[in-house]
């Protein structure tokens, strides 16, 4: 899809496609306007219609316009790609194989017939009195979250959406393709309140229908079967009405039911998602981590619930994803009960949220006798078969001490115990982190003077000589590491990113932004001592990192008997503490 990709970015100006998320006012070449990330007041976010990239210095993002667009609207690529193709009129079936092009059209038929559908159920809803009382009064939803969640009804009749959307053109074979038939051809979700499933960007692309008579014969709730357009995988409830509240408040909270996250939105709490039932997925996960980092799950305390969030766990660490739990008071079995009782309480229990291992181990030692040997025995097999899972080796010996607390009993059997049983299981093949040149472009704070290091060296190619003896491995990551070797062996300008650094094109064209906007004007003179003042900063921080593993290493030799190791590692460790003395 590269060819469609340049199509897409050759007809939009990313000025015209950003400016209609940030208000931004000419600054020379460049726009600039207020971060629509962060909560800043003087404006930072800056954007370079010569170049087609955009950096936020305020929070350190950046990249081209399908990364904003990934970033502001919380899009994987292709969903992105989609997005801009329609605005800039680029048919990207133009651009697929003839299968993929197939596929294509079958899924914009399937969206075009779902939204037709939501706007038929939405009509049917306002002819129905029976529905009305449901919606508006049993379940207390205003006129505003029904326009909102496009909350309809499917008339009873067992066909009456069916020939609607024949009569629209559609086949019985696309509908039933769409899932908005079922088995005999008939409508699914007749007689039901229709709640619409969305994609990110809003498109409606499935259903989630309530039975508005509870009937013990007949399922309470029914959901649109996987589709061409609609993974219960993939999809999060209510994540196109909630991203900027999520952005906006710096979490997520996913509950379990969709009427859940209507209930909470229309309490004004409107960072509240959901997944499809508990099953949470990477791709649950990772459509969230686009916004926040910081996840909040409430889940049913059940073993179900408690299943799902052990589940949920190495899926979070693989993520990156920040996983802690909303307890609910005693009196409020989900957060729609809480919020008719009092919407205060609901606010309240999502701000304060508790460590996902925390409440894990704490479910398990309020079911076992914890002053028994058995109970101990019971205990410390699931929490370690919790802790196991984590990655960091830091936050695993918090836990694994935790545990130890909890029980009385000594860390080294606590840590015999881990060893025997992770010895006796196949261990997890980590998840190995590829990059995409399409995901924004994040500097790590800790490493953000690096990224002003290589844009002065950018700038001003007179200050290179400074890296003659520098080791660019030092810098943090493969990215830095390459521009500074190359630029350690060039004094040309970079007028046009050279060929050896094309692959790096987008991070090279941020740094020059960077370098336009923070060094622009300054002397020879102060250009080179700023050079040397960054260096010497990222030499010191190089050697506080790695004496911190060599500290951590030694104390892994150290436990598990290595003298061999321990000996080298102190010898490192002595070295280098002399050298920085």
């Amino acid at each position: 899809m590269q060819d469609a990709k340049e199509e897409v970015r050759a007809r939009l100006n990313i000025e015209d496609v950003i400016g209609e998320y940030v208000q931004l006012k000419r600054a020379g070449r460049n726009f600039k306007g207020l971060s629509p990330f962060t909560s800043e007041r003087t404006p930072s976010f800056t954007v370079s219609p010569e170049k087609h990239i955009w950096h936020d210095f305020s929070s350190g993002k950046g990249g081209d316009v399908f990364s904003f667009i990934m970033e502001v609207e919380g899009l994987d690529f292709r969903a992105a790609l989609e997005q801009l193709a329609r605005k800039a009129g680029v048919d990207l079936t133009l651009y697929d194989t003839k299968q993929s092009g197939e596929i294509a059209k079958k899924k914009k038929r399937q969206i075009e017939a779902n939204e037709l559908a939501c706007r038929y159920f939405q009509q049917s809803l306002l002819k129905n009195q029976h529905a009305l009382e449901y919606v508006f009064k049993k379940r207390g939803l205003s006129k505003e979250i029904v326009q909102e969640f496009k909350i309809g009804y499917a008339p009873d009749d067992g066909e009456a959406a069916v020939r609607f959307l024949m009569k629209k053109g559609f086949s019985k074979k696309e509908l039933s393709e769409a899932g908005l038939t079922n088995r005999f051809g008939g409508d699914i979700f007749r007689g039901r309140m229709t709640v619409p499933l969305m994609d990110p960007s809003g498109q409606v692309i499935g259903f989630t229908g309530r039975i508005l008579t509870d009937d013990p014969k007949a399922p309470k709730y029914l959901n649109t079967p996987q589709t061409l357009v609609y993974d219960k995988s993939r999809h999060v409830f209510g994540l196109s009405q909630a991203k900027e509240s999520i952005r906006k408040e710096e979490f997520s909270v996913i509950v379990e039911g969709n009427l859940d996250v209507v209930s909470s939105h229309q309490a004004g709490i409107k960072n509240v998602v959901a997944s499809a039932g508990t099953a949470l997925t990477e791709w649950h996960l990772k459509s969230l981590a686009r916004l926040s980092h910081d996840v909040r799950l409430s889940f049913d305390a059940d073993k179900a619930g408690l299943a799902a969030t052990e589940r949920a766990i190495p899926i979070a660490g693989q993520v990156g994803v920040e996983l802690s739990i909303i307890s609910l008071p005693e009196g409020a079995k989900d957060p729609d009960e809480l919020i008719q009782q009092s919407a205060d309480s609901w606010k309240k229990v999502t701000q304060s949220s508790e460590p996902v291992v925390d409440w894990v181990l704490r479910q398990y030692s309020a079911r076992e006798d914890m002053t028994t040997a058995a109970g101990k025995r019971r205990f410390t097999t699931e929490g370690l078969n919790v802790v196991s899972k984590l990655s960091d080796s830091v936050e695993q010996e918090h836990y694994l001490n935790q545990i130890a607390r909890m029980t009385d009993t000594s860390l080294e059997a606590v840590k015999a115990k881990l060893n025997t049983s992770t010895k006796a299981s196949t261990p997890a093949l980590k998840a190995v982190k590829t990059s995409d040149p399409s995901e924004p472009v994040k500097e790590r704070p800790e490493s953000a003077h690096q990224d002003n290091l290589l844009a002065v060296l950018i700038n001003y190619p007179s200050t290179r000589h400074h890296l003659g003896g520098f080791d660019v491995t030092m810098l943090a990551g493969e990215d830095r590491q390459a521009i500074a070797a190359w630029l350690k062996t060039h004094s040309e300008s970079l007028d046009e990113v050279p060929a050896a650094l094309k692959p790096l094109e987008t991070y090279v064209k941020i740094v020059q932004l960077k370098a336009e906007t923070r060094y622009a004007g300054w002397s020879e003179q102060d250009s080179s001592l700023e050079v040397a003042k960054l260096l010497r900063q990222t030499e010191v921080e190089h050697k506080k990192q790695t004496k911190e593993q060599l500290i951590q290493e030694l104390r892994e030799a150290e436990a598990d008997g290595d003298d061999v190791t321990a000996e080298k590692l102190r010898a490192q460790l002595f070295a280098l503490i002399k050298e920085t003395a």
